[in-house]
């Protein structure tokens, strides 16, 4: 069964404003954030680079299908849209509940990134930090309630100018410094400490990858979907993996890993080393760049998913408003600023990464292998673009995030757990909602 088409917001963004919206969403904090936990769980330098390859791989796996479904479906509501086609109104909602609890928890986490680098500038309280990243969500909330075109400008110039900093930084970095004390300078090992320890570090990769699937909340709006949406996701994933393998060499070219291991703030330690305070001050403003063009994009792109629910009868109807000026989904983007800002009051960095991943990626999952359930199910519908490797590289995507979420349950059980009890809290919901509206 095909469900009706919400009504459309314009279409007015080309290519290049896709593109750099799924590269804006991939680099944000984790690239700054999450090497200390790899270095840690992996033990090892080879096995850090490797499990940004591993999560690079998945995320490309996830972007193919997701691919295939966008130019299916291209809707705003992305990851809602997809679900609701392959597994039906139910399972969406309960994607739709999970997204609007967890969800705002990433912007959260990327706001307070942003105000704990500020700090290197203007030392701040706890409390002043929070009110900054406050004051940055309400900000980028206001440009996207006004204007597309606006939200679209900034996250676009954030996003080239992230790029171009984070790829000249790793290239000086290397450039510049000797290596002779850093991990690279031995033998290298790519034999993880242990395989548990391994899949936690996945966790906090694949929140440093995370963006490809918030893209296509957009896709509705996007001009040329069948031939845009594939092109931006697959280049935008491809030279994000890159760049990242980069950065992490740089790391590791400078600092030994049981420094990097230590350091939450690694990148301004390593231009530290490299260009003294002045380097550790010029990476700070890279991370606040980085982390707002991340935020940026994620205000365009995550109120669609409240605006498609909505839209879809499956969230309040007021939700799924259009301003008659600005033509923009203004109150699902009110609806979302107001939640992270709440979770700015409540969470630490940490808590909130992994609880966004253990969240919403097993759903991300349950959208690929809506891909294979579709290919079956509704074999007449136009595919412009089919995933290569099919069946294998949507299962091995669903395989993976299989794995790593067992190896969470056992390794961070109450994490884990009270997201997979927020999201089954959904079943009941859903079934109250119905009986509420008749």
């Amino acid at each position: 069964m095909s469900y009706p088409q919400p009504a459309p917001l314009p279409r007015r963004l080309g290519l290049a404003t896709a593109t750099a919206m799924v590269a804006g969403l991939l680099i944000g904090s984790g690239i700054f954030r999450v090497p200390a936990e790899l270095a840690r769980h992996t033990g090892t330098p080879g096995a850090m680079l490797l499990v940004w390859v591993v999560g690079g791989l998945l995320t490309l796996c996830l972007a193919f299908a997701y691919a295939e479904l966008g130019t299916l479906f291209p809707r705003n509501g992305g990851t809602y849209v997809f679900i609701r086609e392959a597994w039906g109104r139910g399972a969406a909602f309960v994607f739709g509940w999970t997204f609007l609890l967890i969800n705002p928890s990433a912007w959260a986490a990327l706001a307070l990134v942003f105000a704990e680098y500020a700090g290197q500038f203007v030392p701040m309280t706890d409390f002043e930090r929070r009110a900054l990243a406050v004051t940055l969500i309400l900000t980028l909330a206001a440009a996207n309630y006004t204007s597309v075109r606006l939200g679209a400008v900034i996250q676009n110039l954030a996003t080239f100018s992230k790029v171009v900093a984070l790829t000249a930084l790793a290239l000086v970095v290397i450039g510049l410094h000797h290596g002779d004390a850093g991990a690279l300078a031995g033998a290298l090992s790519w034999q993880p400490t242990s395989a548990a320890g391994f899949l936690l570090a996945l966790v906090a990769v694949l929140w440093a990858y995370d963006g490809a699937a918030s893209a296509c909340s957009v896709a509705g709006e996007v001009r040329d979907p069948h031939r845009a949406l594939p092109l931006a996701l697959l280049t935008g994933v491809g030279g994000v993996m890159a760049i990242y393998l980069v950065v992490n060499v740089a790391y590791l070219w400078v600092l030994p890993l049981d420094e990097i291991g230590r350091s939450p703030l690694v990148a301004a330690d390593v231009m530290q080393v490299v260009l003294g305070p002045a380097g550790g001050a010029l990476v700070a403003a890279l991370v606040m760049v980085s982390t707002f063009g991340a935020l940026a994009a994620a205000t365009m792109a995550d109120p669609r998913v409240f605006f498609a629910m909505a839209r879809d009868g499956n969230f309040f109807e007021s939700v799924g408003a259009v301003h008659p000026r600005h033509e923009t989904p203004h109150v699902s983007v009110a609806v979302a600023a107001t939640l992270a800002c709440v979770y700015v009051s409540i969470h630490s960095f940490e808590a909130l990464a992994a609880t966004f991943v253990l969240g919403i990626v097993p759903f991300y999952a349950l959208a690929v292998a809506g891909v294979l359930r579709l290919r079956r199910s509704r074999p007449e519908l136009p595919r412009p673009y089919r995933v290569p490797g099919y069946p294998l590289t949507p299962l091995l995507y669903v395989v993976g995030v299989g794995t790593i979420l067992l190896n969470a349950i056992v390794e961070t059980p109450w994490i884990t757990l009270v997201n997979i009890g927020v999201s089954l809290a959904g079943i009941p919901v859903y079934f109250a909602w119905r009986r509420l509206r008749g």
